[in-house]
């Protein structure tokens, strides 16, 4: 893992790793979202794990039920199946790849992150450079296929710093 400002990058070996950082995020967001939610911005081309890690986020917040990419749905809502908190939204995971870049992606995304906001979710946006905008207050994380070919490298961006600029999407 190496470090440059507040951006770590790590190395992700397999898909069970690629959960664990998941599962670690989660914890990150939770902290740092104060009971008013999370965001948390996946960028990558098609294949880099960007759903993997949302699904080890999932089960780290206590939700059971199998995640998938919500590619055709845009959104789902999943809630948490454990503790004082069982039956409440604790992750909305939205998919910006199908719509237009601009008006689209920004009027969806603008009502998913209110409703993550109201139930205190954490929200999961993948293909976040289809919005016209970088929401403010928001984690990134840059996936891609490490150059040897072996697994996927991580960049993880805290809220407050901005992200390197990222290499533009693969067609689906």
């Amino acid at each position: 893992m190496e470090s440059a400002d507040a951006t770590e990058v790590c190395h992700l070996a397999d898909p069970a790793a690629t959960d664990a950082l998941g599962g670690r995020l989660a914890s990150q967001l939770l902290a740092a979202g104060d009971g008013d939610g999370a965001l948390l911005l996946l960028r990558g081309e098609l294949g880099a794990g960007k759903t993997s890690l949302v699904q080890g986020l999932a089960a780290a917040l206590g939700i059971a039920e199998p995640v998938t990419s919500p590619t055709f749905a845009l959104a789902q809502h999943y809630d948490t199946d454990t503790g004082s908190d069982a039956g409440t939204t604790a992750l909305v995971h939205l998919d910006l790849y199908r719509l237009e870049p601009g008006a689209a992606a920004d009027e969806l995304f603008a009502q998913e992150e209110e409703d993550a906001r109201g139930l205190g979710a954490v929200l999961a946006v993948e293909w976040p450079e289809r919005l016209s905008f970088r929401p403010e207050g928001a984690w990134e994380v840059a996936l891609s296929h490490a150059e040897d070919g072996e697994g996927r490298l991580a960049r993880i961006t805290p809220p407050g710093f901005t992200p390197p600029p990222a290499v533009p999407p693969a067609p689906r």
